[in-house]
């Protein structure tokens, strides 16, 4: 009551004859007051009767429907209504706007049941074919596409080009560098499409950030309820995702073909695009803004493709614990070769087993 300036009018009944409490003054500082406020960046919808000139040209868009719930106009209203007058006038049969007459009215005299009896047509469907309509429809349509449509193409297209780039690599282990190409196939596998599973989510973080520091304020939401939101939807098109991807790399690559060994190979992926993704949103809610959250990814030096565990400086080892690419590396490649006792050559002569080499020289 005291934000919209109406203390003195706390105790009138409204709409009784004689004593109506919200007079056109009254009218007035409301909608001035609700100007203000959506001028700070707030949405605010209202239904409104009889307006004033004044007060229907304080809104920006206008949604006019008929009896029935039919749209007649829905649309912007322009300087001085001139776009709302525009359409209305193309219209056959329909009298043009006299000057200084409030467009309010005049809309709404010539959108009556009898003005479509008279001519013959239907607003309804006037509207429904008209240009305001299929600019709102292109407008709607652009600003529901879920960015993650794409995020299916891409990674359908990027796991077609990794398997072919690495095909059956899985099934070739005679020689130390045969393990070490699975090893970097494995590697760049989920660091690339993770990284951008992690650089696109940032971009949408940062902007509904916006949206949620301002409804916050305005006692709309609580942080808890939307993060999980956030986190929950975002489960369920990844789980999709990886599936699609880690069907296309494990038949692609070569590995054996066991649904235990598959099923590990799923788990691993999901988790790593999981943590790249929430990884990307947390980021986005520590830091600035969205670019300077993209530089925080230095994390994936120590995942032990660069360097292998083993020749990590004892002091500095625990990063490697702490990075969870290299467990996302180590689960994949000892998931799915961590059992083979096939022969391997050693760079020096020797042979020795796969199982032992990712035991010995890699730490696996």
């Amino acid at each position: 009551m005291e934000l919209v300036e109406l203390n003195p009018l706390r105790n009138f009944l409204v709409g009784l004859p004689g004593i109506d409490g919200l007079d056109a003054r009254a009218a007035a500082i409301v909608m001035r007051t609700v100007r203000n406020t959506v001028d700070t960046g707030r949405t605010v919808v209202c239904t409104i009767h009889q307006p004033s000139i004044d007060i229907f040209e304080a809104f920006d868009e206008l949604l006019l429907m008929k009896r029935g719930g039919q749209v007649i106009y829905g649309g912007p209203l322009g300087l001085h209504s001139h776009k709302l007058i525009e359409y209305f006038e193309t219209i056959p049969g329909i009298p043009k706007i006299r000057d200084g007459y409030n467009p309010a009215t005049w809309m709404l005299e010539i959108s009556t049941p009898a003005v479509e009896t008279r001519l013959n047509i239907d607003f309804a469907e006037v509207y429904v074919n008209s240009e305001v309509y299929k600019r709102t429809q292109e407008l709607i349509k652009d600003l529901s596409t879920p960015y993650n449509a794409i995020h299916f193409v891409m990674t359908t297209v990027i796991g077609v080009i990794f398997g072919l780039s690495f095909w059956n690599k899985g099934d070739k282990m005679n020689k130390e560098q045969d393990l070490l190409n699975l090893l970097g196939a494995t590697y760049s596998a989920v660091l690339f499409l993770g990284g951008i599973n992690k650089s696109s989510v940032q971009a949408v973080v940062a902007i509904e950030r916006t949206v949620f520091y301002r409804e916050r304020a305005a006692d709309m939401y609580s942080a808890l309820p939307y993060a999980f939101a956030q986190v929950v939807i975002e489960t369920i098109y990844i789980a999709i995702q990886t599936f699609i991807y880690s069907l296309i790399l494990f038949s692609m690559i070569g590995f054996h073909w066991q649904v235990g060994k598959f099923l590990l190979f799923y788990y691993f992926i999901l988790m790593c695009f999981l943590y790249f993704t929430l990884y990307g949103m947390m980021t986005v809610a520590l830091t600035p803004n969205h670019q300077f959250a993209a530089i925080t990814m230095s994390f994936l030096l120590f995942s032990g493709f660069l360097v292998p565990r083993t020749q990590i400086p004892i002091w500095w080892r625990w990063f490697y614990w702490a990075c969870p690419v290299a467990w996302t590396i180590y689960g994949l490649v000892t998931s799915q070769v961590g059992d083979n006792n096939s022969a391997v050559e050693d760079p020096g002569g020797g042979v020795i087993s796969v199982k032992l080499y990712l035991k010995d020289r890699l730490g696996l």
